[in-house]
């Protein structure tokens, strides 16, 4: 009896909250680029006055990339979060991301390199949820027919959020490391 009751509330729960799932999973995946953009917005001057010593480009080149990143940060959110274009928006996200690696020098960070690249695989699943494909006999059910590309495009997002998680691991290689650590 105990299991037909946990069974039938968490039927229930699904039922009512089946509509907001996936807003908020596409919100979580969005979120970087949702803060990034807000922070870009409160730290505008900052933002500048780093690329233009950085790169030393200059007030107009400095400005001008703050402003591509913030509104392409936030009008892509935007426009994902609303289902609105959302193959455009993640592309620009995209942009973003390759734009943000060779301007902060993340190449070569493999730990931000590793986090550019979850948040590409993010992008790619929700590339994959707006493609849409034929219908099946039965809506939801895999077919055993042959791979499509959003499944393809789903397994690459998967494996890439991974790296995420991979950048939270700490390996040491020294013989010595188990005693030195108290």
């Amino acid at each position: 009896y105990f299991q037909n009751d946990i069974t039938c509330l968490l039927l229930f729960f699904l039922r009512v909250t089946k509509q907001y799932l996936p807003h908020i999973a596409r919100l979580c995946l969005i979120s970087t680029f949702l803060e990034d953009g807000i922070r870009m917005w409160f730290q505008w001057s900052d933002q500048k006055e780093y690329i233009e010593t950085t790169w030393g480009c200059g007030f107009f080149l400095a400005t001008l990339f703050v402003l591509i990143n913030l509104l392409g940060q936030l009008g892509g959110c935007i426009l994902i979060l609303s289902r609105n274009f959302v193959q455009y928006a993640c592309f620009g996200l995209f942009g973003i991301i390759a734009l943000q690696t060779v301007a902060y020098s993340i190449l070569w960070d493999p730990k931000f390199l590793m986090r550019n690249l979850a948040l590409g695989g993010g992008l790619l699943l929700l590339l994959a949820e707006s493609r849409s494909e034929g219908r099946s006999m039965f809506a939801g059910v895999p077919t055993m027919r042959e791979s499509s590309p959003k499944q393809y495009m789903q397994l690459g997002g998967r494996v890439l959020l991974v790296l995420m998680f991979m950048t939270l691991l700490h390996f040491d290689t020294s013989f010595l490391s188990p005693c030195l650590h108290i």
